[in-house]
Formats: C-alpha cells, sequence, structure tokens
C-alpha cells in the first residue's frame, strides 16, 4: 500500500522557517521524482519544488533562495526547509512521488500570519 504521509505544517510568523517532511513507504522511494506542491484558497494547485532520482532540484521562481528541497533515501523521506515565509506561502501543502506513475499525500497546512 502507497502511502505519503506529511508533516510539519504550522502557524508560523512571516520571516519565520518551517519543515516539511514527507516519509513513504510502499513503493520504490529512490527511482522516484519527489515533489512538493501548494494550494491555496481559490487557487490551482501549483509546484513548489522537485528533485529528481538523481539529486537534481528545480524551484518555483517565488521560492527561489528561500526554500530548498532535500531527500534521504535510506530514510523514505523527502524535506522542504522554508525560510523567510510570506504570508503568500500559505497554502496546503503537499508530497508528489512521479515516475511511471503518481502518488500523493493529503497535504499539511502552512498558515504564515502575524
Amino acid at each position: 500500500q502507497v502511502q505519503l504521509v506529511e508533516s510539519g505544517g504550522d502557524l508560523v510568523q512571516p520571516g519565520g522557517s518551517l519543515r516539511l517532511s514527507c516519509v513513504a513507504s510502499g513503493f520504490t522511494f529512490r527511482l522516484y521524482t519527489m515533489g512538493w506542491y501548494r494550494q491555496a484558497p481559490g487557487k490551482q494547485r501549483e509546484l513548489v519544488a522537485a528533485i529528481s532520482s538523481g539529486g537534481i532540484t528545480n524551484y518555483a521562481d517565488s521560492v527561489k533562495g528561500r526554500f530548498t528541497i532535500s531527500r534521504d533515501n535510506a530514510k523514505n523521506t523527502v524535506y522542504l526547509q522554508m525560510n523567510s515565509l510570506e504570508p503568500e506561502d500559505t497554502a496546503v501543502y503537499y508530497c508528489n512521488a512521479r515516475w511511471s506513475v503518481a502518488y500523493w499525500g493529503q497535504g499539511t497546512q502552512v498558515t504564515v500570519s502575524s
């Protein structure tokens, strides 16, 4: 049974930091490109960051220089370190695994507000 379990979402003040984690099971994690997407109320889901099986990363322009994606294949876990958070980063953040098929987690809420 495939599972992607996100954690780490919280309420944080502007300028603060959070680290999201996504623990995967039920598939060969190391083969998959892992990504973080987000969806704000009334908006479409968008790619935030992704990391390939070989460790190549890409980021949305809006988060470059502030967010860092990483993976630990030994722990079947992908992380998203988020610094200098802005109110515009408020959204539900979803973990995604993509190779021959795509899997999604249930999401974790990130709220940036004073």
